[in-house]
């Protein structure tokens, strides 16, 4: 067996049989206790909207289950190979596992390959229906569980970088080809000094460019305003850079927010949050492969000593460190103190070593 990765078939399916269990069982129980919890101070204030009555409580509770699996299935797992080497150890199964040769690596085999076809199963439920109950929910409770209102791609207050020059656009109404500008401002500048300020009421989409009507130039070095009538202006802006406002990355699969993102950096925004989040929605679900490596304190050591306990105690704070420093750092990634790949990468590859240490000096 020492020639082999893994233990015997027999073996490994029998650890990943109770170690998917145990996660499967554990997250229905936190879906249930928190879904309950949550619903209690959301009741009110759906039921308070107009209308509302038990289909839209249980439409809630499907919106919000998906994002409650989301967050809490790396806990899970974390729990569930806290208690399956447990188990194992207690019943000194662990004991004859290692006695028959087989290293500690090899012992985590079978449950480090369970978490990542867990972690690769949660990364498509994420992109496929967290991120759209996410976006329908944040909806729905922006109009205070209202009936949700048409999205007709209506925006204010849109900034858009055409070359040096910056468009600011009050309100903008309608989508693609269709979307108009109302409220314009246009800073022209010339190598970052501002030069001219455009201004005009409406504006529309046209060959070649936006058209303004009625507008008027301000010079700064003059001081003059001079009327232009109709003149067509930002010829390498796109429909789609006034329509991208406000983007909100839980509410969007992986392909989606990195669409956004091109479309933003071409329209000369920051992205820097945004792409700290978009590279979570991997390390994330990814997090689950981290559980088995930092719970494995719990599986060796003779239970007999007495500090069993202890060494299961060690290993849920080795998990829970985790999901601090990796909260810690994409809040530090959203304000910008933190590159996006290392806000996104670094605790996982942080405690990944961590892990690995710990487990090389104990038992190997």
């Amino acid at each position: 067996m020492q020639s082999q990765f893994f233990p015997s078939r027999t073996v490994a399916a029998y650890m990943v049989r109770m170690f998917v269990v145990r996660t499967f069982a554990i997250l229905a129980a936190l879906v249930l206790v928190l879904q309950t919890l949550d619903l209690l101070s959301e009741s009110g204030r759906i039921l308070a909207a107009a209308g509302n009555g038990d289909a839209e409580i249980w439409r809630y509770v499907g919106l919000r289950v998906p994002q409650i699996i989301e967050r809490f299935l790396p806990f899970s797992v974390l729990l569930s190979t806290i208690l399956t080497l447990s188990t194992l150890n207690q019943n000194s199964e662990i004991v004859a596992l290692k006695g028959s040769g087989l290293s500690a690596h090899q012992v985590l085999a079978p449950l480090i390959l369970a978490s990542f076809i867990l972690a690769i199963l949660s990364f498509s439920f994420n992109d496929r229906i967290v991120s759209r109950a996410t976006a329908t929910l944040n909806r729905w409770q922006k109009v205070q569980y209202a009936a949700l209102p048409i999205d007709r791609g209506d925006r204010s207050n849109v900034w858009v970088r055409d070359g040096d020059d910056l468009i600011a656009v009050d309100t903008v109404k309608g989508k693609g080809a269709a979307a108009r500008l109302f409220d314009i401002t246009i800073y022209d500048r010339q190598q970052g000094n501002l030069i001219g300020v455009i201004r005009a009421g409406t504006g529309v989409r046209v060959p070649g460019g936006w058209r303004l009507d009625r507008a008027s130039r301000f010079d700064v070095a003059s001081g003059r305003i001079t009327p232009l009538g109709n003149v067509v202006v930002a010829r390498g802006v796109r429909p789609d850079q006034f329509t991208l406002s406000n983007v909100d990355p839980n509410g969007l699969s992986f392909g989606a927010l990195r669409g956004a993102i091109s479309d933003l950096n071409d329209a000369g925004r920051p992205t820097k949050a945004l792409e700290g989040s978009m590279w979570h929605k991997i390390s994330g679900p990814l997090s689950s492969v981290l559980m088995p490596l930092l719970g494995a304190v719990a599986a060796f050591g003779i239970a007999r000593s007495g500090k069993l306990f202890i060494r299961a105690v060690i290993g849920m704070l080795l998990g829970f460190a985790y999901f601090v420093a990796d909260n810690f750092a994409l809040a530090m990634g959203n304000l910008g103190a933190y590159p996006p790949i290392l806000a996104a990468w670094a605790p996982f590859f942080l405690f990944a070593l961590i892990g690995e240490i710990v487990l090389v000096r104990s038992e190997e």
